[in-house]
């Protein structure tokens, strides 16, 4: 897909925001919505979309939706780093196919990376249900609503 075309209201996150899809959810409020990713790269891959724009990519949303966005991304990089202790930290965005998006719905990765850990952009294997349970019981605690 390219930068251009039209927001496809039947994405993955649209359904997750009107609840048609599941997520293992660790925050939400009125403007943004925070889960786990499910092929996550490391523990406590984050995913942070914000809810109420129709933006597929970082051109199309407005300044004041943007700052939203990434204020809810700073406090929840914070939290996992407080929770999970890794040796960084790694905020990434990405937008259109060639550089890597594969939903097209705008949104934040919050990836905490590890001592010895690769960076990689995709992870192919699916998470375990019960261990992203498990962590989102854990970070939602920390997190606090």
């Amino acid at each position: 897909m390219s930068l251009h075309g039209d927001y496809d209201p039947q994405n993955i996150f649209a359904q997750i925001i009107r609840g048609e899809a599941p997520c293992f959810k660790l925050y939400e409020d009125d403007e943004v919505l925070a889960f786990l990713d499910l092929f996550p790269q490391s523990l406590g891959h984050t995913l942070v979309i914000p809810k109420r724009v129709a933006a597929r990519n970082l051109l199309e949303i407005d300044a004041d939706s943007l700052g939203t966005l990434m204020a809810a991304t700073q406090r929840l990089a914070r939290a996992l780093v407080d929770e999970l202790q890794p040796a960084g930290v790694q905020v990434a965005q990405f937008n259109g196919a060639p550089a890597g998006q594969t939903v097209f719905h705008l949104h934040m990765h919050i990836i905490p990376r590890y001592a010895g850990q690769g960076l990689g952009i995709h992870a192919a294997n699916k998470a375990d249900p019960a261990e992203l349970e498990a962590l989102q019981a854990r970070l939602v605690k920390r997190i606090g609503a």
